[in-house]
């Protein structure tokens, strides 16, 4: 367990999270593992796909997190995990599952990470990346259209009546849990940087 390091990158939708995860793989390779939030959104198979989507899916309790952090202790341990898959375009969870290997650094990203303290306790260093709300309204729209096909309708609409209050409510608020805070999203390469060289410090003295 102290061989391992988990990082949480956490942030409202759009911030750039992904981005941050992303250029760190980039540098450190291998020796990375990255979890999702979103693969622990809750399948609801019982529902209609119209029901589905009047569900709220920014609140915290749309995600299983217990199972997160049932993943995340066992990879601390070692041992493999069975992550599930989850599909935008039908807001359902798929019956595929993904195999995920414990390595030196894992990389768990998501909106709400910290609002939970159990799944904090398991975090290392845990940072929270900040962007102003109309980029990250504007990436979201241009991410749910284009990649998870969403009508423009339908993101404005969500935006409005969960994303924006369930930021307010839970995601701003978490910020004082984080111990590094990435202002202007994904476009600050000295706090990457200092990110990175922090992960190769752990990296040298495994």
């Amino acid at each position: 367990m102290d061989n391992i390091m988990v990082i949480g990158i956490a942030g409202g939708s759009g911030s750039g999270k992904t981005t941050i995860t992303e250029q760190i793989v980039a540098q450190l390779g291998a020796d990375v593992t990255v979890i999702t939030h979103d693969n622990y959104y809750r399948a609801h198979h019982d529902l209609t796909y119209e029901e589905r989507t009047l569900l709220n899916y920014d609140h915290p309790d749309a995600y299983e997190t217990e199972l997160l952090i049932e993943h995340l202790a066992a990879l601390r341990r070692g041992e493999s995990v069975e992550v599930p898959t989850y599909d935008f375009s039908i807001h359902d969870r798929t019956e595929e599952t993904t195999i995920v290997h414990p390595s030196s650094v894992i990389i768990v990203e998501g909106i709400v990470l910290f609002v939970h303290p159990e799944l904090r306790d398991l975090m290392d260093i845990k940072v929270y990346v900040d962007c102003d709300a109309d980029v990250r309204i504007l990436r979201r729209i241009i991410r749910d259209v284009q990649e998870r096909g969403r009508s423009l309708e339908s993101v404005i609409n969500q935006y409005l009546a969960t994303v924006k209050p369930m930021h307010e409510a839970f995601v701003e608020p978490s910020k004082r849990f984080a111990d590094v805070i990435v202002p202007t999203g994904e476009r600050n390469p000295v706090a990457l940087d200092m990110l990175v060289n922090r992960i190769e410090a752990h990296l040298g003295t495994r």
